[in-house]
């Protein structure tokens, strides 16, 4: 048996990723209390009926990381294979999603702030221990499908390390749940070829042209020499998820030829899953 648990803050659209792994043909369940946890699972896996479950938890089920950690163990020795997704956003996003619903928080405090606050303290280990990390902030219930639909696809058992590589363009802003950011804006522009214009890195043609200069190769070795030299690192210490974001002037041309590359050289590597995500691609920018 399959299991995603979806966790984050609250106000992130925990309800919205359950509803989209129902989609994906997930049997689904939203905050079961911790106790029932371990027997509805044990019952869901004995009755060979659901192969793909997803639970929903949050901060009005989990009081603290012990919680969670019992939680894990309940789960392991049950043999089955879990991945954890946590979903956030900015705390403005938070406070403007409140506001319009005019919903209370799960933690009560003298302002909504000081409740945002204290969540984000207060899930900040869960966070760290989660296999993927979706920042909701600026993206709509079908780019958020897409990213699940995608990185669901390659979870495994053997997979210690979920790499998200990610393209953008710098004028509509820096992906906010990037964990590293390089900047292609420095290398030759495809953009001002015409037959090139209205094509992509995903097209051979771009492709070819941006990497055909010195300089966008003493680059992309570089991006690629620091990224495999973090890896074992991150392996060492239990770190789940990397998003990796390459940017130039629109997200069209050269960040999509390096993320192309980038696929291509990662994919191979032990322990590693690798997923890419066309930021200007999905919300029609291109």
């Amino acid at each position: 048996m399959e299991l995603i648990i979806v966790t984050g803050l609250s106000g992130s659209g925990k309800s919205t990723a359950l509803n989209i792994l129902e989609d994906l043909n997930f049997f689904t369940m939203d905050n079961i209390p911790l106790k029932f946890t371990k027997e509805i699972l044990k019952e869901l896996k004995l009755s060979g009926k659901y192969q793909k479950v997803a639970f929903g938890l949050d901060i009005r089920t989990i009081i603290d990381e012990e919680d969670f950690d019992s939680l894990f163990e309940q789960i392991k020795k049950l043999g089955i294979d879990f991945k954890v997704i946590f979903l956030e956003s900015s705390i403005q996003a938070i406070l403007n999603r409140y506001n319009l619903t005019r919903r209370k928080h799960p933690i009560l405090k003298p302002s909504l702030l000081e409740s945002i606050n204290s969540e984000i303290y207060l899930m900040r280990e869960i966070r760290n221990k989660s296999n993927l990390i979706i920042d909701t902030t600026d993206i709509g219930a079908k780019e958020l499908a897409k990213k699940l639909e995608k990185t669901i696809k390659g979870f495994s058992k053997s997979i210690h390390l979920n790499i998200h590589l990610q393209s953008f363009g710098f004028k509509y802003g820096i992906p906010l749940d990037c964990d590293m950011v390089f900047d292609a804006r420095t290398l030759p522009n495809p953009y001002y070829i015409i037959s090139l214009r209205d094509k992509t890195g995903l097209d051979n043609e771009v492709f070819n042209y941006v990497m055909s200069f010195q300089e966008s190769e003493n680059l992309y070795q570089k991006i690629l020499e620091l990224i495999k030299f973090l890896i074992p690192g991150y392996l060492r210490d239990e770190k789940k998820h990397l998003t990796v974001g390459i940017g130039c002037s629109g997200g069209k041309h050269r960040s999509v030829s390096i993320i192309r590359r980038l696929e291509i050289d990662l994919k191979n590597l032990d322990e590693i899953n690798i997923t890419t995500f066309h930021r200007e691609k999905e919300r029609g920018n291109w």
